[in-house]
């Protein structure tokens, strides 16, 4: 069987509700994707921040979550840490293990993504190399990026705020190269905001701050 990992890039936020402390914000984003990855079945997961970022890492893992420490907030800088080009922390050394056959990257400004999106982000990898989440709603940007590791030479720099499927497709061989799945909105401005039902499980952290309960 495949080892896989899934990612959440813990990368600087765009936009902040009014009237919500930025920090405590993108610490609530992040602790309920990492909640998510918890539960999802058959994969490993992980988180990736900058040096600078470590913090947030800390605040927000399970004990014996991989930190992968990479120089910049990208989708190809994670890669090349799993890939062994990069490596976490002496600290994290035990923990974050080589070797992985596929991974995915994904964006901790959705708390409320589904377990199954993620999973059909992984799915299309045992006959592509790569995939692609597009996010819904307006505006440019991707929710995540899965590929067999070692990663492709022809995949493109990827940024997940601005980056869209066409733009990986151009970049491989055959366009069928890159399978698009399931996308899922981003918290990214008052109209995603918005779409957030009270009814759907999860984003326990960020509902909870937006409700204006002590975190």
């Amino acid at each position: 069987m495949a080892r896989r990992v899934v990612v959440a890039l813990l990368a600087p936020v765009a936009w902040t509700p009014p009237g919500i402390d930025p920090t405590r914000w993108r610490t609530a984003l992040a602790e309920d994707v990492v909640d998510l990855l918890a539960t999802l079945n058959e994969v490993e997961t992980a988180v990736a921040v900058t040096p600078a970022d470590r913090w947030l890492a800390d605040a927000v893992v399970w004990p014996g979550t991989a930190v992968h420490e990479v120089p910049e907030p990208t989708v190809n800088a994670v890669f090349a840490a799993l890939a062994g080009t990069d490596r976490p922390t002496a600290a994290d050394a035990g923990r974050a293990g080589a070797g992985y056959d596929q991974a995915a990257v994904v964006a901790a400004d959705a708390p409320d993504v589904p377990g199954l999106t993620l999973g059909k982000l992984l799915r299309p990898l045992s006959s592509r190399p790569v995939a692609v989440a597009p996010v819904e709603g307006s505006g440019p940007g991707l929710l995540g990026v899965a590929a067999r590791l070692p990663v492709p030479a022809w995949l493109p720099a990827i940024d997940l705020a601005t980056a869209v499927p066409a733009e990986v497709r151009a970049a491989a061989p055959r366009p069928g190269d890159v399978a698009v799945t399931a996308g899922w909105r981003r918290l990214r401005g008052p109209a995603d905001l918005a779409t957030l039902d009270p009814a759907f499980e999860g984003w326990e952290a960020t509902r909870a701050l937006l409700s204006g309960q002590p975190g």
